[in-house]
C-alpha cells in the first residue's frame, strides 16, 4: 500500500529512504533521523559554497524530496562562501548538526559526499566539485 497515493510522492519518499539508509550504514547511526541531519547539514554547506547556478544545477539532480532539504532556508547570495579551508567548511557543517551528534562532522561529511558520488552521475559531481575550493574537495572520495 502507498502511504500518499500519489506516485510521484512515494517514490521520492522510497529514494529519499534508500539514502538515508545508505548514510545511516556508512556512519553506523542509530537513527534515520541522525542520517537526515548529516544529509542536511553537509548539503547546506556544500549549497552555501556553490555559484547559484551551479547549486541549482546540482539540485536538479536530486531526487525530490531531498532536494527540498537541499534548498530549505536558502538565501541565494551573488557570491558563494569563501572557504579554502577544509576545517572551515566542517564549521560549518557542524553549525547545521544537532548538539551531541554521534559522529563527528568531518567523517558525516565524508559519508555524504561518499554517497552524492554514488547516487549521482560522476560527471556532474565532478563539475560541482570542479567549483569548490580544492581542500575541500578532498572530502570526495
Amino acid at each position: 500500500m502507498s502511504a500518499t497515493s500519489v506516485t510521484a510522492l512515494d517514490h521520492t519518499i522510497e529514494e529519499t529512504n534508500v539514502w538515508l539508509k545508505a548514510i545511516d550504514e556508512q556512519l553506523h547511526l542509530q537513527s534515520r533521523q541522525d542520517a537526515y541531519n548529516a544529509l542536511r547539514a553537509v548539503l547546506h554547506a556544500l549549497r552555501d559554497r556553490l555559484p547559484a547556478a551551479v547549486a541549482v544545477h546540482l539540485a536538479a539532480q536530486l531526487p525530490t524530496l531531498i532536494r527540498g532539504i537541499y534548498f530549505e532556508s536558502w538565501q541565494m547570495s551573488a557570491e558563494p562562501a569563501r572557504d579554502r579551508k577544509v576545517a572551515d567548511f566542517i564549521a560549518h557543517v557542524q553549525t547545521e548538526l544537532p548538539p551531541r551528534f554521534p559522529v563527528d562532522a568531518l567523517t558525516a561529511a565524508r559519508a555524504v559526499f561518499e554517497i552524492l558520488w554514488e547516487r549521482l552521475d560522476p560527471e556532474t559531481f565532478a563539475k560541482v566539485a570542479g567549483h569548490l575550493p580544492e581542500a575541500i574537495r578532498t572530502l570526495r572520495p
